[in-house]
């Protein structure tokens, strides 16, 4: 499976981080950038990494920014994209597993790189349960 990233200048440093981790988990990356750590503009990266979610093209996406609110903010613009901000694995466990996000938001600025590691592997090991949430999430786009 491959796995769209971005990142802003702040996410940057766990982006790198956590292409490695998919790389030793076997999963392929598509980099959207950003490609270090001077300032750019977040809206760029989660437009780019939304785009392949939202066309089919890839089926999960990893962003990150300093909070992870505007690069989710972004992102859940496009079509049938669903990106979660997720501080803890819990909460990645239940926006895959309830709410079938395909788009892990994460803030850098607000976690360690262990903790983003570990968010990232349950978002990703986790499977959408359906049932009740199907209909729910079905409801999602307007």
């Amino acid at each position: 499976m491959e796995i769209s990233i971005g990142c802003d200048h702040a996410g940057f440093e766990l982006k790198e981080l956590i292409k490695n981790k998919l790389s030793e988990l076997g999963y392929e990356t598509t980099d959207h950038g950003a490609h270090s750590a001077d300032s750019v503009d977040y809206p760029e990266f989660a437009h780019a990494v939304a785009a392949d979610i939202s066309s089919g093209k890839i089926e999960l996406g990893v962003l990150i920014c300093g909070s992870g609110n505007g690069i989710s903010m972004t992102a859940n613009k496009h079509a049938n994209v669903r990106a979660a901000l997720c501080w803890t694995p819990e909460i990645a466990e239940l926006a895959r597993w309830h709410n079938d996000a395909n788009v892990l938001a994460l803030p850098a600025r607000f976690i360690t790189q262990e903790k983003g590691i570990e968010i990232l592997e349950k978002f990703i090991k986790t499977n959408f349960e359906g049932g009740r949430h199907e209909r729910r999430v079905n409801k999602i786009n307007y």
